[in-house]
């Protein structure tokens, strides 16, 4: 199971014991599992470049890459040799009621997080944003100038009850399986554009010459390369369920927008690679693919946002209301649920318009432990006397890395927190 998946979904796809079911195709899950890892993940891995320099984070995205894929071998062994096909169920046999709990618990958090994330990008994207000094105008507003209708509070909102509303209130994931193969050519048509245009700008001479390494003045300076860890930890967390190509295939795509993205805008990148397309191209075409560029990805965040929502909600009522009906079958709960989500996710999105604090909070809390901690965590206790010393040794690293960077990232967070309230 991965986070955008609901707490009993199955990690071995059709692996029901009590009836055979069609083996699902490559291809399928391939494109299922891209739908899921690709989402707002991308939007910020050309940031982390210009924190950790194009070669460490080239290393850090292979790694967590290769790590990502030893913990989905991890679940996997664990669930042909146990009674269960899901993760919280592998929890379960090795850690009792309270593994099943927390891996619900992070994974409501690691999907609300990831929804605030997408209407931040929606309304950069649609308003604009106002972040370290810098303007920039959505598209709504450099279309038709700025007005009342159009700031970012009132478009998010029309947004969430005139797209994203009747979208979530599909009570069958099954019903969402078109949207997400159009999710997943948006998705492309966001990378092919960008690529496109950072090579053209790269034969033209006018792209911004990259770090290949860090920039180390003093010691807090090194402390920030650990901020970046968390971002990429989050882009990989939806990952369980995972076929080598869709591993493959996404480390590569955000290798390929991140090394993009920075030879295009440099150290001016934001946090959100989508608001820094607003800039004057110079001719109609290049201002047009900046528009095409943020509209994409947009469209793309709003079709796999009923997604994660149709997770979060069931993970939240199995919380709630474990001993109830089935949700689908009690519409005053599943419309309260729907709402209440909803409503929370606006409300967070406009009070903090910053996708790169979330993006820090899950990768070093939620995430790294739905990706990392919990696989690691499940190897050692070995409740089938299955694990071999090498995934000992293995799980070990993994457990210590993901904690001692994780702490680090927080660490600074708070000091960098505490040293701009001095100032």
């Amino acid at each position: 199971m991965s986070p955008a998946a609901g707490v009993k979904a199955p990690l071995l796809p059709g692996s029901s014991k009590s009836a055979p079911a069609k083996p699902p195709s490559v291809s399928g899950a391939v494109f299922n599992v891209s739908t899921s890892i690709i989402g707002a993940g991308i939007m910020s891995i050309p940031a982390t470049l210009k924190v950790l320099g194009v070669v460490p984070a080239f290393v850090m995205i292979v790694v967590i890459a290769w790590l990502a894929d030893i913990s989905v071998e991890f679940l996997m062994r664990y669930t042909h040799a146990g009674d269960t096909t899901t993760y919280a169920g592998v929890m379960r046999e090795s850690f009792g009621r309270v593994g099943s709990i927390l891996v619900q618990i992070c994974v409501m958090i690691t999907n609300l997080g990831c929804l605030i994330i997408f209407l931040i990008i929606i309304g950069d994207v649609l308003s604009g944003n106002q972040l370290e000094g810098s303007v920039h105008l959505g598209v709504l507003q450099q279309w038709f100038g700025i007005h009342w209708w159009n700031t970012r509070a009132f478009a998010l909102l029309f947004t969430l009850i005139f797209v994203l509303l009747p979208l979530v209130v599909f009570k069958r994931v099954e019903s969402l399986r078109y949207s997400s193969a159009i999710s997943v050519f948006l998705a492309v048509v966001f990378v092919g554009i960008s690529s496109v245009m950072a090579i053209m700008a790269l034969l033209e001479g006018k792209t911004n010459s990259p770090r290949m390494v860090p920039e180390l003045d003093n010691k807090a300076a090194f402390f920030d390369l650990f901020t970046a860890v968390p971002v990429i930890v989050t882009a990989f967390t939806f990952h369980f369920n995972a076929v080598r190509i869709s591993m493959v295939l996404c480390a590569a795509i955000y290798f390929a927008i991140g090394l993009f993205g920075y030879l295009l805008f440099g150290d001016s990148i934001m946090a959100d690679i989508l608001v820094n397309f607003d800039q004057n191209s110079g001719s109609t075409i290049g201002s047009v693919l900046n528009d095409i560029v943020r509209l994409s990805y947009a469209l793309h965040l709003m079709l796999v946002f009923p997604l994660l929502n149709f997770s979060l909600r069931a993970n939240m009522d199995e919380f709630l209301f474990p001993n109830k009906t089935l949700l689908a079958k009690d519409n005053t709960r599943f419309w309260s649920l729907t709402l209440v989500i909803l409503a929370f996710c606006y409300l967070a999105a406009i009070a903090i318009p910053n996708i790169w604090y979330f993006f820090q909070f899950m990768g070093s809390t939620s995430a790294v432990s739905l990706a990392f901690i919990f696989p690691g965590a499940i190897a050692l206790r070995d409740a089938w006397g299955i694990s071999t010393a090498r995934d000992r040794i293995l799980a070990a690293v993994m457990i210590v890395l993901a904690v001692v960077t994780s702490t680090i990232a927080i660490s600074s967070n708070i000091y960098s927190l505490i040293t701009e309230n001095q100032s």
